[in-house]
């Protein structure tokens, strides 16, 4: 019998409280994070932005190449529903791309969202109270929404994201949760530059070179961005290895 979306979230939950608490590795949980999404969620792709020291959106973690490149686009034109919904703090919601009131908002955004063959996008803030730290965004390649029950797992999974985000804000000022989101900013360039080498090395594309990369790091128990500045260096045993 397949599993419910309860049952499914409740399974979800359990392994993002499982890295939260065992030797937590941020850049881990945001890239599980938009994994489970597609996963759970019925949604094509995942991506997510975290707001930097001084407020500027950047891309931390994202399911899919396509992803990535809309997500990137959106912040270097300045132009996008996840834009808008960081800074309104607001869910924004788009059915159907290639409607005339999303084209004429943004058009060019529409149109590269097109090019990467999504039709539709659910921005979800992340934000505790009147905080507002980044956001979640789910594409679907069909012009239609999500499922109520699926919205509301949705906005679950973005409270538990917020709550991995902010964990030590109780235990530490503000300027230790600024320097922990930095350093998932600064990871996420690392990890960037690792699957391009190792795409390149093994002659593959650098969604497959992610997979490995993590694959290697779980297996070996190394941190994610530890070793993605081993690869860099040249002296990460995975570069042997393949």
């Amino acid at each position: 019998m397949a599993a419910t979306v309860d049952e499914r979230l409740a399974q979800v939950f359990v392994e993002l409280a499982d890295t939260l608490v065992a030797g937590f590795d941020l850049m881990e949980f945001l890239h599980a994070l938009t994994e489970r999404c597609v996963e759970l969620l019925e949604v094509d792709a995942a991506g997510l932005l975290l707001a930097d020291g001084g407020g500027t959106l950047r891309l931390v973690a994202a399911s899919t190449e396509q992803a990535r490149v809309l997500e990137l686009f959106q912040i270097q034109n300045d132009e996008g529903p996840c834009l808008d919904c960081y800074h309104s703090g607001q869910a924004v919601i788009i059915s159907d791309i290639r409607a005339d009131r999303a084209t004429a908002r943004w058009p060019r955004f529409a149109a590269a969202a097109r090019e990467m063959g999504f039709a539709g996008v659910h921005a979800l803030p992340m934000r505790l109270r009147d905080q507002v730290v980044g956001t979640l965004n789910l594409f679907r390649i069909a012009p239609d929404g999500l499922d109520p029950a699926v919205a509301v797992a949705a906005r679950a999974l973005v409270d538990v994201a917020t709550i991995g985000i902010l964990q030590e804000r109780a235990i530490h000022q503000q300027e230790v949760v600024a320097g922990q989101l930095q350093v998932a900013l600064n990871s996420r360039v690392m990890i960037e530059q690792a699957k391009g080498i190792l795409a390149e090395r093994l002659g593959t594309t650098p969604d497959d070179a992610f997979v490995i990369l993590r694959r290697y790091a779980r297996d070996h128990n190394r941190p994610l961005t530890q070793l993605a500045a081993d690869v860099i260096g040249g002296t990460a045993s995975i570069l042997r290895d393949s």
